[in-house]
């Protein structure tokens, strides 16, 4: 399956950075290529999946169901495309004494989207950029 890994710093504590990555109606601000995210059902427990709906810039009418899995205690968020099983697996690290965070992405996609591997390098590694302005503030 093939895979690969971005990482970048932002000087904004973990909990800031969290807020952000964590609530998929935030994505369009810093995720890049997403126009719009229609959240289906919030999380009833902690641990407990969200659904959510995205629309990908320039194709309104095709919409791609989504889940993102939150662990609160590893600092991480999972998220799985439930059309292309594309995966991203975000980790949070705090830098500094907490006042910045490493953010990381592991993105494993299936090898039926393999062609799909350059671009999704390019949209994560301005995506990583996008994010850690958005969370401080830039």
């Amino acid at each position: 399956m093939p895979s690969f890994q971005h990482s970048t710093t932002a000087a904004a504590p973990p909990e800031e950075v969290w807020k952000v990555l964590y609530d998929p109606s935030r994505f369009p601000e810093w995720w890049a290529g997403v126009e719009a995210v229609e959240v289906d059902t919030l999380p009833a427990d902690a641990g407990d999946p969200t659904s959510y709906t995205l629309y990908a810039t320039g194709y309104p009418d095709f919409p791609m169901p989504q889940q993102l899995q939150a662990s609160r205690d590893q600092q991480s968020i999972v998220i799985s495309c439930l059309v292309s099983d594309l995966r991203f697996d975000w980790r949070l690290e705090p830098l500094d004494g907490g006042r910045a965070t490493r953010i990381s992405v592991h993105v494993e996609i299936p090898q039926t989207e393999a062609h799909r591997l350059g671009t999704q390098r390019e949209v994560i590694a301005a995506s990583l950029s996008r994010l850690a302005a958005v969370v401080t503030g830039l």
